[in-house]
């Protein structure tokens, strides 16, 4: 593809895309558009007369991994366009699951993709427009740009485009209600920014928490314990590994004093019913310390860990009543 002559851009080099910052409640004024956040992995799709290339947020290829989405033609009128989305995938529930995905995404030897393709269907969900026959659209506001993707874009099986919605507080509403990540604002008059990262984009998630008991710990080479095992008790009583908890809001002062609030509970053997390649190198405890975490997805009756857990606090709550959920 000869995109670097025609296009002054270069699949050598990548395009990183503009990412929205993190908030925790909806911003205030009038300038402002809602699309839900979909729980996938961020792909722009460059195509022209010449062919098309897909490449992920950290500027590695992924064409080969989405043949879905290489016939472009089909799903785009342009003649040449450079677009922003995300690859997601569905869970057994129906809804978008980062774990899905990454069974595609994760591939690396091309004997197993034909049976991924039939395993895990994707949908390319389009939300931005970089690049249109010979223009580039950066430097115009939002709200042209999704103007101008409704026109190019025809939806099919796989390409959807994001429905922008201008009642934010209803979205979040509806998104939460259904179980989905949340949502992104942003600035109806925001320009796009080539690799960067401000407050025209803001993404407000939905999180979930739950009180888990700490089993076990890890720490760095200078000794301090940087992550806590966490753990929930089954109806038989049996301790069951939910994830590893390294982040949240600790100090690193906390963090160094955990080892002397651990010691009178260290023991030899794991107290967990299973193990996992996260517990390598873990100072096992007695399960008698609690902790309050939050979490981004968590599809514990497929038994998977917490995804993107953080320490919130350390909780006084009796071990035994920090229980796996019902199904």
């Amino acid at each position: 593809m000869a995109h670097k002559q025609k296009h002054s851009w270069s699949i050598d080099h990548p395009i990183e895309p503009f990412e929205p910052i993190a908030a925790e409640q909806l911003p205030s004024g009038d300038d402002w558009l809602y699309q839900i956040k979909w729980d996938g992995v961020r792909m722009l799709v460059y195509a022209d007369q010449d062919g098309c290339e897909l490449f992920n947020r950290r500027g590695n290829k992924r064409t080969p991994l989405y043949p879905e989405l290489t016939a472009w033609s089909s799903y785009c009128t342009a003649q040449s366009v450079l677009l922003d989305g995300e690859v997601i995938a569905l869970g057994p529930d129906g809804k978008p699951s980062f774990h899905e995905v990454m069974r595609r995404d994760g591939i690396r030897r091309s004997d197993r993709l034909t049976a991924a393709i039939q395993e895990v269907p994707i949908t390319y969900m389009v939300f931005d427009l970089l690049y249109c026959d010979g223009e580039w659209w950066t430097d115009k506001p939002f709200i042209d740009r999704q103007a101008k993707l409704q026109s190019i874009i025809k939806p099919n099986r796989a390409v959807q485009l994001v429905p922008t919605a201008a009642e934010g507080s209803l979205l979040l509403q509806v998104t939460g209600s259904q179980g989905l990540e949340g949502i992104v604002a942003k600035r109806g008059s925001s320009t796009y920014a080539i690799g960067g990262k401000d407050n025209r984009w803001l993404k407000i998630k939905h999180w979930g928490d739950v009180v888990a008991v700490i089993g076990g710990y890890t720490t760095n080479e200078d000794g301090i314990v940087n992550a806590l095992l966490a753990g929930l008790y089954d109806a038989s009583g049996r301790l069951h590994f939910i994830g590893k908890v390294g982040s949240g809001r600790l100090k690193r002062t906390e963090w160094a004093a955990l080892s002397e609030v651990f010691a009178p509970a260290r023991r030899d053997s794991s107290p967990f019913a299973q193990r996992h390649r996260d517990m390598a190198g873990a100072t096992w405890v007695e399960p008698l310390l609690t902790m309050r975490l939050q979490f981004a997805e968590w599809r514990w009756q497929e038994g998977r860990q917490l995804r993107q857990p953080t320490l919130q606090a350390f909780v006084d709550v009796p071990p035994g009543s920090c229980l796996l959920p019902q199904p």
